[in-house]
């Protein structure tokens, strides 16, 4: 798309804030009024359109593109939503380990129990926590636990959530970004821990890199996005 305004302005509304591109509102791909609940994530959207070149990246557009996910996708059905992202609660990264070497299990351990030490405080869960890849069922309660704590979410936080849990494979790493428990470089070294550790022992070819890099940028953004609304 190539760029068609000039000027993008944070709007106040009754209910809410909005976007205007030369004077007209901003709306979602499926032609819905983009209005947000934070004025905070309204400024980072409007300098997201303020700052775009001639033509328009949508890679460079990360929290317009979770606003538009959150209303035109996630809102529609939040339960199915969430319903989605609540099943890693029945397979978090966190709960399985290595089996070797020493030193790779060790730093999982380092990284991992104390983040799954701060879950079972926080939610009154417990974890089967087991070695190798092979599926292990967790309790039914701490399933039940986290599911609730989801789908409690509006669709904003949902919306921001799912790069979060998908990317990294860890609903609770996406839950300790949420409740302020970890910040997000934290939150990327716990859940990437297994892709460094391969980069360290054999290097990584820059395709290897690059995906890495932009499974990163897309994990920072959901984080950005929580963090504005």
């Amino acid at each position: 798309m190539k760029r068609f305004w000039t000027e993008a302005d944070v709007v106040e509304r009754a209910d809410g804030w909005g976007i205007a591109l030369d004077g007209r509102p901003l709306k979602t791909p499926a032609r819905a009024d983009l209005i947000l609940a934070s004025a905070a994530l309204a400024k980072a959207i409007g300098a997201e359109w303020a700052t775009a070149g001639e033509t328009v990246d949508p890679r460079a557009m990360p929290m317009t593109g979770l606003a538009n996910a959150a209303i035109d996708h996630v809102a529609s059905d939040p339960s199915a939503f969430a319903a989605g992202l609540a099943r890693y609660a029945k397979a978090d990264l966190f709960c399985y380990r290595a089996t070797s070497p020493t030193k790779l299990v060790r730093r999982q351990a380092a990284a991992w129990d104390p983040l799954l030490g701060w879950a079972r405080r926080r939610y009154d869960v417990d974890f089967v926590v087991t070695s190798g890849v092979i599926h292990v069922a967790q309790p039914a309660p701490t399933v039940a636990r986290l599911s609730h704590e989801v789908s409690a979410l509006g669709a904003f936080r949902l919306a921001a959530m799912a790069p979060l849990v998908t990317i990294g494979g860890s609903l609770v790493a996406a839950l300790g970004l949420l409740e302020g428990a970890l910040d997000v470089a934290a939150a990327w070294d716990a859940v990437s821990l297994d892709e460094q550790w391969q980069i360290e022992q054999w290097g990584a070819d820059d395709e290897a890199v690059a995906s890495l890099a932009n499974r990163r940028a897309d994990f920072e953004a959901g984080a950005r996005f929580l963090a504005l609304l």
